[in-house]
């Protein structure tokens, strides 16, 4: 048996609550213990309360990690992420910075399509080597959970290998991974041209192998008119549906309500980014119970400025969820600290219904709500300890990892080396 105890928390923050994801105004009741204890039994938390609550049932055997009158926080939960791929694209942000488009870059090759490239001719073992350094990213930023897309294959091998080295970055122990198959990110240039031919081949060849090895749980398509319009969304997602994975959307980031009316249309688990998505995609969504994933990162690192609209939702009653969109090209970031600064700054959001979003609302997107996301009896013990003494610092002190140390299920996955 192994037994933890966290003590000394100048907050311990449980976000304890309803056993659903929550909207409105419970966004902001992160449930705070002051001066906070937390036990952790068998990778799970056995009893939160004050520090001589906790240490009264401790016995010799109990480990006892002091927080230092630091902030303790449910893991971060990323859920929406491109972790696997090889190479980046410095080259096209220089570009960017002076004045390229990220759509002229993409129509000479580039954006998506260069990542395919070098991901196709990477081989397991170095994409695996990149994910590892980028699982090191995740921690660092107190993230503990994220959603892992494939996406940059395009073809079934590279596409089944994408999957296999998230399976295998889940199986190294310290950041746990939820797969999603993205086959339907972009046209490879071998189907420039015959857009219906590689929807053919994503729903023949590619979501069945998927489904056959248990590679993936979900199924996302980036639904825009000039990439996969919502035929052919549609498409895609019913079959996925069909093979026991559920639906998630790239949605409304470059073009209005399309892909939120499409999520709400097939029942889909998230719609994800949703820039230009106006009231009719919010109704549509509230009305269908679909999960919002807002991506700030993907407007602030292309230089854009018309970010959601997540005060609208949260006064719809839609659980809004803010993730980081990880990915080489338009959010090469992937620190959740930096993304609630941004969800604060340009979305206005509070602190509290940002850390809401990327914890326990995040897991419940995932369908790992009553696994993670909260620091509660029965849930594993997911937690970071933050260097601040009040968790509006999180999003408030932004550009830095306040992380010392994160913890998987009670085991210390990430100390900070100073």
């Amino acid at each position: 048996m192994t037994d933890l105890a966290v003590v000394n928390c100048a907050q311990l923050v449980t976000l304890a609550g309803p056993d659903r994801p929550r909207v409105g105004a419970e966004l902001r009741e992160l449930a705070i213990i002051a001066g906070g204890a937390m036990r952790i039994v068998d990778g799970r938390i056995a009893a939160v309360g004050t520090r001589p609550e906790i240490e009264r049932a401790l016995s010799p055997e109990t480990e006892v990690v002091d927080a230092g009158r630091r902030v303790v926080l449910p893991g971060f939960v990323d859920a929406h992420t491109h972790a696997v791929f090889a190479g980046n694209r410095a080259d096209e942000f220089e570009r960017r910075v002076l004045g390229v488009t990220y759509a002229e870059i993409a129509a000479e090759g580039g954006g998506i399509r260069s990542t395919v490239g070098k991901t196709r001719a990477a081989s397991e073992d170095e994409l695996l080597a990149a994910a590892r350094r980028h699982a090191e990213w995740f921690l660092a930023g107190g993230t503990t959970t994220i959603e892992a897309k494939s996406g940059y294959g395009l073809s079934l091998d590279a596409e089944l290998k994408i999957l296999r080295t998230v399976r295998a970055l889940a199986a190294d122990g310290r950041l746990r991974c939820v797969p999603t198959f993205l086959g339907a990110h972009e046209i490879p240039d071998e189907y420039r041209g015959r857009t219906g031919d590689y929807v053919r081949l994503v729903i023949e060849e590619m979501l069945p192998r998927v489904a056959e090895e248990r590679l993936a749980e979900y199924c996302d398509v980036f639904c825009e008119p000039h990439i996969f319009s919502t035929e052919h969304a549609r498409a895609i997602l019913s079959a996925a549906q069909a093979l026991g994975l559920g639906a998630r959307i790239h949605a409304d980031q470059f073009s209005t309500d399309a892909g939120a009316l499409l999520a709400a249309e097939i029942g889909a688990i998230t719609a994800d980014h949703l820039e230009r998505t106006t009231e009719t995609g919010i109704a549509a969504l509230r009305g269908a119970g679909v999960q919002p994933v807002l991506l700030p990162g993907s407007v602030y690192a292309l230089g854009l400025s018309h970010y959601p609209a997540a005060r609208h939702m949260i006064e719809a009653g839609l659980p809004v969820v803010i993730a980081t969109d990880f990915n080489p090209g338009s959010s090469p970031t992937a620190s959740m600290p930096m993304v609630l600064s941004l969800a604060c700054t340009q979305m206005h959001m509070t602190p509290a219904e940002a850390i809401t979003s990327a914890t326990v609302n995040a897991a419940w997107s995932l369908g790992r709500g009553g696994e993670f996301g909260a620091l509660e009896p029965g849930k594993f013990g997911d937690f970071a300890i933050h260097d601040c003494e009040d968790f509006r610092e999180l999003a408030y002190f932004f550009g830095r990892e306040p992380a010392v140390a994160v913890y998987a299920a009670g085991k210390c996955v990430y100390r900070r080396r100073n």
